[in-house]
């Protein structure tokens, strides 16, 4: 594989940042989404904080960013995981570099618990997630309906932070 780089994700980067998600959601294995909302949407609604592209080559092959879980101050350390690898480089091993990283810098951030919900046909998103140290805490049957109607499970998988207390914890 090409050089590999993880970087900050910019507002300038949405066009292959949506791009790719779109991909993800064409293969209805990846959300329960059918459209990809503009930019403003979607930035109102993820964490500015561990936004993060990676680029194979100089080219932006995924991103990944977290969600609020719930705005409750007890749940501040705790979020959910968005991670997309566009269609032409999936198979390569980037979504562990990109996961990890992420999780490196959401515990330096202060999160606890990082959270991924999984659908049900998603095979390669659970092994991804198991690799980088997320366990399987839940399967929530029929949850949902795909873009068909056909209800579908899903799998909760956690990481919790190595330390007590993550490195960007602050007591209040």
């Amino acid at each position: 594989m090409r050089e590999i780089e993880v970087r900050s994700m910019r507002p300038e980067d949405w066009k292959s940042v949506s791009r790719i998600y779109l991909e993800g959601i064409a293969t209805e294995h990846a959300t329960f989404q059918t459209d990809c909302p503009p930019y403003a949407a979607w930035d109102a609604s993820h964490i500015r904080e561990c936004r993060l592209v990676l680029l194979a080559g100089g080219v932006i092959a995924g991103w990944t960013a977290l969600h609020r879980v719930d705005p409750r101050w007890c749940y501040r350390g705790v979020a959910e995981v968005s991670i997309y690898i566009g269609e032409k480089f999936r198979g390569h091993g980037l979504g562990y570099h990109l996961l990890t990283e992420l999780c490196r810098q959401a515990e330096a951030a202060g999160y606890w618990t990082l959270q991924s919900t999984v659908l049900q046909d998603n095979a390669a998103s659970r092994a991804l997630h198991t690799k980088c140290g997320f366990r399987l805490v839940g399967r929530r049957e029929r949850i949902a309906r795909d873009c068909h109607g056909r209800w579908l499970d899903t799998y909760l998988m956690e990481y919790r932070a190595a330390a007590d207390e993550p490195v960007g914890y602050k007591k209040l």
